[in-house]
């Protein structure tokens, strides 16, 4: 007797678990939440400029032609200490040869054996010299250097980096979450109903963007930039 009377009992208990369990779930599929997104962007500066310069001569002779290389070398570093880019500021020089009559796929058809490029890297924090440099690229080509590499093409642009965005992240962050609120107590107030808790939050990723947003202009050749990141979140409402 005792026995059908604990089966009963646990028979009841069964039931009446999987009934709360049951309306837990239907209470959460019906909660009503509303999504909303909040924009935080912040003006900022590169705070790093890196500028590969390649020079480049040719010649039958190796000899000649490695010459005129390293005086053109002397004529970018003296050009890049004008513009107050010293010795401290060039990360790295390289020199490259090139020699045709030894590549395997040449056709011994050209006018100069020996192609020799030098390179210099320019890395510093004072972007705003580097800039005024680079717009004044044509007082190394009146002295007869060959701006470009090995296979031709113009001078490289400086590369502009920002390197500040930890220091920005907790502002931001917190504006974002700021105005994505302020959206939501919006919507609740325009549907007559009150805004509860975060049910998600996803803070969203930072992007480095170019101040201008003209066409074809890249974030990484812009002095100014913008970091911008938008934080979504739902947040439970009720009537």
């Amino acid at each position: 007797m005792l026995r059908i009377i604990a089966t009963l009992l646990l028979a009841v208990g069964l039931v009446v678990s999987g009934w709360f369990i049951g309306n837990g779930f239907e209470h959460s599929r019906n909660e009503r939440y509303v999504s909303v997104k909040g924009l935080a962007e912040r003006d900022v500066k590169a705070d790093i400029a890196l500028w590969r310069i390649r020079f480049v001569e040719t010649g039958n002779q190796l000899a000649d032609a490695q010459a005129r290389v390293e005086h053109d070398e002397s004529v970018v570093t003296a050009f890049l200490a004008k513009h107050k880019l010293g010795s401290d500021a060039i990360a790295f020089r390289n020199i490259q040869v090139t020699d045709r009559a030894a590549q395997m796929y040449g056709n011994n058809e050209y006018k100069t054996r020996f192609i020799v490029t030098g390179t210099l890297m320019v890395r510093t924090k004072d972007v705003d010299a580097v800039a005024a440099a680079a717009q004044d690229t044509g007082a190394l080509i009146a002295q007869g250097v060959v701006l470009g590499g090995a296979n031709g093409g113009d001078d490289e642009a400086p590369t502009y980096l920002f390197d500040g965005l930890n220091a920005l992240k907790p502002s931001m962050i917190a504006e974002a979450t700021k105005n994505a609120r302020a959206a939501a107590e919006q919507f609740a107030h325009d549907s007559g109903s009150k805004l509860g808790g975060i049910r998600r939050a996803n803070q969203g990723v930072f992007q480095i963007l170019p101040r201008d947003k003209a066409p074809m202009l890249q974030e990484d050749r812009q002095v100014e930039k913008t970091v911008r990141v938008v934080a979504s979140i739902d947040y439970a409402v009720s009537n």
